[in-house]
């Protein structure tokens, strides 16, 4: 569906089809499109099918996610767990479905706005994970021409359908989910001394991998507390620096049982383990079963 561009209006959108093969692939688009609005009079215009037409001062329900990005000039945003506030450009908008929402641009400053509805067990399953939050429905990412970029490749495929369309419009809006989080995890540390210390302690854990070293003697190595450095460390990386330690010393043993000829008690003392048995247990633990049998398993180079 698209409508003629004007010095104060343009919007080309697409709502494809799904079959329950698109469904079960894991992601399936509904709808796609972009709108510019220089000028507001009447917000959302007559310009979409039913299912998605609402008045902005009643709301609506969707029964699909919506993803939507202002990449121009300001406006409010309200649901039923957001009290009204106000959206800029550069802000992204999970919408769920069966959840009450709003929103519209600024009369004055109108803006861009382009949008993606989809469904599937995947975001279903990212949802309930937690990677997105019910009381957390806006990101400020800002502006990124990666992600101008999905969202007019999606339109162009959607616009398009060739056989097996919904399978690539699924695997474009996961890299837009994926893109999305990666972008606000990354804001988060916009400060490069926090990052240059974060760095130098993977580096510290990487050459002191061979030797017992305590997380906490490196926060004193950094001149950083122990609370401070591990909270940090976990934002930025995922693993708490205990954890990425055991990472790394695994990575190791993995490496030195396939490539070496050494003994499970010599690789155990080279790593830093008090003892085979204890190196034994925590290789175990880590990947279901001991290092002979994971020795034994792996086709040697």
């Amino acid at each position: 569906m698209k409508t003629p561009t004007t010095p104060e209006y343009f919007c080309v959108s697409k709502y494809p089809v799904i079959n329950d093969t698109d469904f079960y692939w894991g992601l399936a688009v509904a709808a796609v499109g972009h709108r510019r609005m220089y000028r507001v009079e009447t917000y959302p215009p007559n310009d979409q099918p039913t299912e998605y037409f609402f008045d902005s001062t009643k709301g609506r329900v969707l029964s699909e996610y919506q993803l939507l990005t202002i990449t121009r000039g300001s406006g409010s945003f309200q649901s039923k767990h957001i009290l009204p506030t106000t959206v800029k450009e550069g802000d992204v908008i999970l919408l769920r479905p069966g959840e009450w929402h709003t929103y519209r641009p600024n009369e004055r400053t109108g803006w861009d706005e382009y949008w993606v509805g989809f469904k599937g067990p995947i975001i279903d399953g990212l949802v309930q994970s937690g990677f997105f939050k019910i009381t957390q429905p806006i990101y400020s990412i800002g502006i990124n021409e990666e992600v101008i970029t999905l969202y007019n490749r999606i339109l162009e495929v959607a616009e398009e359908e060739k056989t097996g369309f919904q399978q690539i419009l699924g695997g474009l809006v996961y890299h837009l989910l994926s893109l999305m989080k990666y972008m606000l995890k990354n804001k988060q540390f916009n400060d490069s001394d926090i990052i240059c210390r974060i760095n130098r302690a993977k580096v510290i854990m990487q050459e002191n991998i061979l030797q017992p070293i305590a997380p906490e003697e490196i926060a004193a190595q950094l001149n950083l507390s122990y609370s401070w450095f591990r909270r940090a460390f976990k934002e930025y990386t995922g693993f708490s620096p205990a954890k990425y330690i055991s990472e790394l010393k695994l990575k190791k043993a993995k490496t030195m049982l396939v490539s070496t000829a050494k003994t499970i008690k010599e690789i155990a003392f080279d790593l830093g383990f008090e003892n085979a048995e204890y190196f034994s247990t925590f290789f175990k633990k880590m990947t279901g079963q001991t290092p002979m049998n994971y020795r034994n398993k792996v086709p040697k180079a």
